[in-house]
């Protein structure tokens, strides 16, 4: 007994590091950029209010699950820009490793159970991974919409990347993708979204 708390405190600790991965997206007052801890609480609040607008029944518990876990790989594997092509290439065998040695610290059952749910996350094919991925594509647009398109200029994001990056969205969850793309217009309008990709940023 004495073993399994201490492995599980132990993640607990290492895990408050997840306070210290910065992202690019800022927070709303555009004052600074969030961390992924600030980011996975969001989606966590964000299935919370939006699960009516997932066509196919889900399991919100499940899916908060997802959310929280997702991102705890960047402890190790540290962040990769949605658009940067390059650092997304490489992004997901580091994570690979990063959740054999993160989930490891744990007892045996909850290793698998955590691990399992990651992989869950990553290969979207049940309606809760879906919802979750639609949540984590939705949230960054908030922000960017709240803080001016502060992140899409400093990067000089395209029209064209942001639907690339968001085409799931439009089959998955139709209602929350059109609100995304009038997000996305209104941006495009006020110049903070190039309509012409310059480079694979």
């Amino acid at each position: 007994m004495r073993e399994r708390i201490e492995k599980q405190m132990d993640f607990l600790r290492e895990i408050d590091k997840l306070k210290s991965i910065g992202r690019q997206n800022y927070l709303m007052d555009g004052v600074r950029k969030e961390n992924d801890a600030e980011h996975s609480w969001h989606l966590a609040m964000c299935a919370l209010v939006l699960q009516e607008y997932m066509p196919e029944p889900v399991d919100v518990a499940r899916t908060v699950e997802l959310v929280l876990i997702h991102d705890l790989v960047e402890i190790w594997a540290g962040d990769a820009y949605a658009y940067d092509a390059q650092a997304q290439a490489a992004q997901h065998e580091k994570e690979v490793q990063a959740a054999e040695k993160l989930f490891g610290m744990l007892p045996e059952d909850q290793r698998e159970y955590f691990k399992r749910l990651w992989e869950e996350f990553e290969a979207c094919e049940t309606g809760e991974s879906r919802f979750a991925r639609v949540m984590d594509n939705c949230q960054p647009l908030l922000l960017n919409d709240a803080s001016g398109g502060k992140s899409w200029r400093e990067h000089g994001i395209a029209k064209e990347q942001v639907y690339k990056r968001n085409e799931r969205v439009r089959n998955w969850a139709p209602e929350v993708w059109e609100y995304m793309d009038s997000l996305i217009q209104k941006h495009v309008e006020l110049g903070n979204l190039s309509v012409k990709q310059d480079s694979d940023a």
